[in-house]
């Protein structure tokens, strides 16, 4: 499932505070930060004023967002009330704003006068969706003053001072494209063809977005194309966001051309409460910038660019029209084969039978669906909003990672998916075949 979280701050006559950034230690030349890509999307460990939490990385939000805290005990410094509002349509949420706080990556970049806005909506809850905790969102700050590689097949970030022999290395290995930042977000410029016609279009580089493509259509020279369908496109501080997909027939970005990417096209409601800049017509997320190695520097007005091996991989969607979504753990028993020195063809060294196994019970993630997509495979099969995973084609629900889920309803036109799942307290067996629209 796409998810992408904006806001935009009403803050009275509340001041900015200014903010030091983040800091290398001294003489340290380069900073690694292990990330886990999870539907196309980066989390990375962050401290915050001791405590560790896991973030979001988005090039899409300027300011640092803490939400689902859980039971996480956190202090905050310099704390006043502000109302956040952003994508979805509902209304603002209420909200604090904190500066003076730490944060520490790999105990190695520090930021020690950060601030941070807090979200007390206790439902908002990107960890069901991504299926490990997440507890916030990192953006601009983290970006504005170092040179900053994503390395989405290493799934690693490397920071680097901003030095001449770095810059040598990136002229000779990466594309290098003109990055406008505004309202502190990265701004290119693509070419989107649609309907035959080649459009030159500005998007924002966004990371916290895991659709390919996001396009607002204007009525004009945007429009959606005739093959598409209604989708759930993911979540925001103000809501759910709806809209379409459709396939395009190109996109084009630093000379790197895909041929029928998916777009999606978010409704004019679900869009409603973004401050866009000017001629903004959308968004490039995560499934296309997982083909290369970014390097994102800010301070230059530039990003270079550098194909991986999935530069050339197709695109994909979840095609059998329903949502799965982190609710919970439980406890499973599980069994460990025994290798014991004292036993002889299974039998102790008393001559009684032994069992070869040993049991233990473990936490594992329970999984459910969180919405369906009418006149869909697994509409029609019968699936239903809030059914619990009991397996997926013989597999139990809990031995999967939810990103192995999200791949598995992504694989090909064709495949059958076979389900068990729990609802009212009965179990009932479900069968559906995927099948591509676009």
């Amino acid at each position: 499932m796409p998810l992408i979280y904006r806001f935009l701050l009403f803050l009275a006559a509340f001041p900015v505070v200014a903010q030091s950034g983040f800091r290398f230690p001294d003489k340290q030349r380069r900073v690694i930060i292990p990330f886990e890509f999870i539907n196309n999307l980066i989390v990375i460990p962050v401290d915050v004023n001791g405590v560790a939490l896991n973030f979001l990385l988005d090039t899409g939000v300027d300011e640092t967002i803490l939400f689902s805290l859980e039971d996480r005990e956190v202090s905050f410094n310099n704390v006043q009330r502000v109302k956040l509002k952003g994508l979805g349509s509902q209304e603002a949420v209420e909200g604090l704003k904190s500066s003076g706080n730490v944060l520490s990556v790999k105990n190695a970049l520090t930021d020690a006068n950060h601030e941070l806005y807090i979200i007390l909506d206790t439902d908002l809850n990107l960890s069901v969706d991504v299926g490990v905790p997440v507890n916030g969102i990192l953006g601009y700050q983290f970006f504005k003053e170092h040179l900053v590689e994503v390395d989405y097949a290493s799934q690693r970030i490397v920071i680097y001072p901003d030095t001449k022999k770095i810059r040598r290395r990136l002229a000779r290995h990466y594309k290098a494209l003109s990055l406008s930042i505004e309202k502190n977000k990265p701004y290119v410029q693509a070419q989107t063809v649609l309907d035959g016609k080649t459009i030159n279009t500005k998007l924002l580089l966004d990371t916290g977005n895991s659709d390919a493509v996001w396009l607002f259509d204007n009525g004009a020279d945007i429009r959606v194309p005739g093959n598409n369908f209604d989708d759930y496109l993911g979540k925001g501080f103000s809501g759910e966001i709806h809209g379409r997909r459709a396939r395009l027939e190109r996109f084009s970005m630093g000379g790197f051309a895909f041929h029928h990417p998916i777009a999606a096209f978010p409704d004019s409601a679900s869009i409603r409460n973004l401050s866009l800049v000017e001629d903004r017509v959308g968004s490039v997320g995560g499934e296309v910038l997982k083909r290369f190695t970014t390097v994102y520097d800010y301070p230059n007005g530039r990003v270079f660019l550098k194909p991986n091996d999935m530069i050339a991989s197709p695109f994909h969607y979840n095609m059998s029209g329903m949502e799965i979504h982190h609710v919970g753990v439980t406890w499973v028993r599980e069994s460990i084969r025994m290798k014991s020195a004292y036993m002889d063809n299974n039998y102790d060294v008393e001559g009684n039978k032994q069992s070869e196994f040993i049991y233990k019970v473990v936490l594992k993630p329970v999984f459910a669906v969180s919405s369906v997509r009418p006149g869909s495979p697994a509409a029609l099969a019968g699936v239903q909003k809030n059914d619990q995973v009991v397996s997926i084609n013989g597999k139990p629900g809990h031995q999967y990672k939810l990103q192995e889920i999200f791949s598995l309803l992504k694989s090909h036109s064709g495949r059958t998916i076979q389900m068990e799942v729990e609802r009212d307290g009965q179990i009932r067996k479900i069968q559906f075949t995927l099948k591509a629209i676009l």
